[in-house]
């Protein structure tokens, strides 16, 4: 495999005790691409998403982030490289109520210890979210607050972005404004996109679609 794919995984396997969850997943992902990932409910598409990101432990294989194993790292360890290169957008938002926009935003660069200001314009002309950094999320609507959110998965340009159901809780509409933002920042910053989703509208805009069943991922 390339050492340069932002992500890779050989052979994943994932137990809840004696419960089979899936095993065999094998995947490899190009900078810039897009890959949308469906399944049945209860499949273990949010899992495999955070083994994705060392949030969850596996059984079996090997999971490569920018190059470099995860397996056997501490935590610590884990986290660092986590808040350096990888980005996430939630069904929730997860936006931090007492901060405006643009503290939502800026988060990520705070952590890894940086100040672009510039940064944060740029992504709210982009996103179209011009003139409201100073606003409190409850000031905003779903799918502006989504939008802060992808802004904030992207602002410190990670080489992995990992979105789970990022449409779930907008009306068709807004959904379909908010994965044409997602997929267009992706897409410019060279960002790999990992979707995982129920909605075939947006999952028919990816690279690649995959079916996640207990026996591995495959072409849907």
């Amino acid at each position: 495999m390339a050492a340069s794919s932002p992500l890779q995984i050989q052979g994943l396997a994932k137990r809840y005790g004696q419960a089979r969850i899936f095993e065999g997943v094998n995947l490899e992902l190009a900078a810039g691409e897009f890959v949308a990932i469906v399944g049945d409910s209860g499949v273990g598409k949010s899992t495999l998403l955070n083994c994705m990101a060392g949030l969850d432990s596996w059984d079996a294989g090997q999971v490569l982030l920018c190059g470099q194993t995860l397996d056997g790292l501490v935590d610590d360890a884990r986290a660092l490289l986590r808040r350096q290169h990888v980005g996430f957008v939630f069904q929730a938002f997860h936006v931090l109520p007492h901060l405006d926009v643009n503290q939502n935003i800026a988060l990520p660069l705070m952590l890894l210890g940086r100040k672009e200001p510039e940064r944060v314009s740029q992504l709210l002309d982009a996103l179209g979210l011009s003139g409201l950094g100073e606003r409190l999320p409850q000031q905003l609507s779903g799918g502006q607050l989504q939008r802060v959110a992808i802004a904030r998965a992207l602002v410190h340009r990670p080489a992995l972005l990992l979105a789970d159901e990022p449409t779930g809780n907008l009306d068709p509409g807004t959904a379909a404004q908010v994965m044409d933002a997602l997929s267009a920042q992706t897409r410019s910053q060279g960002s790999a996109l990992v979707l995982v989703t129920h909605s075939e509208p947006a999952a028919a805009r990816a690279d690649r679609v995959l079916r996640l069943t207990a026996q591995g991922l495959q072409p849907a």
